[in-house]
Parts: C-alpha cells; sequence; structure tokens
C-alpha cells in the first residue's frame, strides 16, 4: 500500500532519475471487478482489504500491489471451484492462512486471517457495500481496515509511510479509542498512534476526557 502517485502511463522518471515502475491501477481494478463478480453471484461473503479497499474508501493512490479478499476459511473449498470454473487459475502456497489467483495479469490474495486474526462473519458484516471503479462491492469498514494494517506491523515488516496517507484520509471514519486498546502492549502498532498524534492527524491519547 504505497502513498500517493500520479499516474506513470508505461513507466517514466524518477525524481533520482530511476524507472517509476508502470501503472497498473487499472488491470487491478479489473481483477478485482471480475473475482468480486463471481463471488457475489455465488452467495459468497466476503470483504474487500489491503490497498483497493483504501482505493474504494477515497484514498488516492496508483496501485501496484495485489487485491486481498476477505473471505471465511469454511468456503475456501467452494470458492476454488466457482473461479476454476470461470477459468481464474488457483494456487495454494505454503501459508496455510490463504488461497492465491490471478486474473487480468494480475495477483489476487482470498485471506482467511487478516494478521493473524481469523476472519469472521462479525467482520464481514461490518464491511461497507462501496463501489469500485463502477462495481459495488463489500469493503472492510475503515476501522477493521486500518486495525488490519496495524495489526501486520512487525520489526521485519513496518512501512509506516505506506500506512499514513490511508490514516490521514480515514482519520475521521476510525475509532482511534478502540485500536488503542486493541493494540497496547504492541511497540510498532504503538509507535505508528504515536507518530500519528505528533503528525496532529489524531487527537494525543491525554487530551481524551
Amino acid at each position: 500500500m504505497g502513498p500517493a502517485v500520479g499516474p506513470a502511463v508505461g513507466g517514466g522518471v524518477g525524481p533520482a532519475g530511476g524507472s517509476l515502475p508502470p501503472d497498473r491501477t487499472q488491470s487491478i481494478l479489473e481483477a478485482t471487478k471480475q473475482v468480486a463478480g463471481l463471488l457475489k453471484a455465488a452467495g459468497h461473503p466476503f470483504a474487500l482489504a489491503g490497498s483497493v479497499a483504501a482505493y474504494a474508501h477515497g484514498v488516492p493512490a496508483s496501485l501496484q500491489h495485489d487485491t486481498d479478499f476477505a473471505i471465511l476459511r469454511e468456503d475456501a473449498e467452494a470458492i476454488t471451484r466457482d473461479l476454476e470454473n470461470a477459468g481464474i487459475q488457483v494456487r495454494f502456497p505454503p501459508e496455510d492462512w490463504l488461497i492465491k489467483a490471478r486474473s487480468h495479469g494480475e495477483e489476487i490474495d482470498l485471506i482467511f486471517e487478516l494478521a493473524r486474526h481469523p476472519v469472521t462473519h462479525d467482520l464481514l458484516d461490518r464491511a461497507q457495500t462501496l463501489p469500485v471503479d463502477s462495481v459495488r462491492m463489500p469493503v472492510l469498514a475503515p476501522t477493521d481496515l486500518m486495525g488490519s494494517l496495524l495489526a501486520a506491523f512487525s520489526e521485519h515488516h513496518c512501512d509506516f509511510g505506506a500506512v499514513l496517507p490511508i490514516a490521514r484520509t480515514l482519520r475521521e471514519k476510525i475509532d482511534w479509542d478502540l485500536l488503542r486498546r486493541e493494540n497496547e502492549g504492541h511497540p510498532m502498532p504503538e509507535a505508528f498512534l504515536y507518530l500519528l498524534e505528533r503528525l496532529n492527524v489524531i487527537e494525543p491519547r491525554e487530551a481524551k476526557p
């Protein structure tokens, strides 16, 4: 999930003279719409997650990574069958918390766990139906989306810069007190929340009544 950058049709020259990656936004959106349409038609509960979910909530970005869908573990076999019947390649990686598919040349991750937290009916029920390039689909609620990003921070994966634009854009829609409670005692999420306070994105904890 990178910060907002302008489109780079066919690539371009970066500020240091290097080549910018090609803008993959439209192909990622086409893959998202195809898989979401199949999941909706089959009646599988799901919610869009990750960078494309942030995009659906209005976070400006040039998409460069895969699409993430949160699904229930018990639906994985049926979803695999439905995708394969539609001609979409599905594979099973060594990790046991997702299955992978490929559509329009883009990777699709269908995830049973968001940062080690199982996807539940309650999580999916809180999803908001939003248009994604004109196709309406369930999208993780802002607090759940930010919670999944905070929970993914670790000593080995701690890209605050990628998540900062999402926090800025969605700050008024997120229950920050809930996220503070859920991440208490976890150094990386707490450090990011402190950074948001220092940047005046959210109110400091001590300012709360």
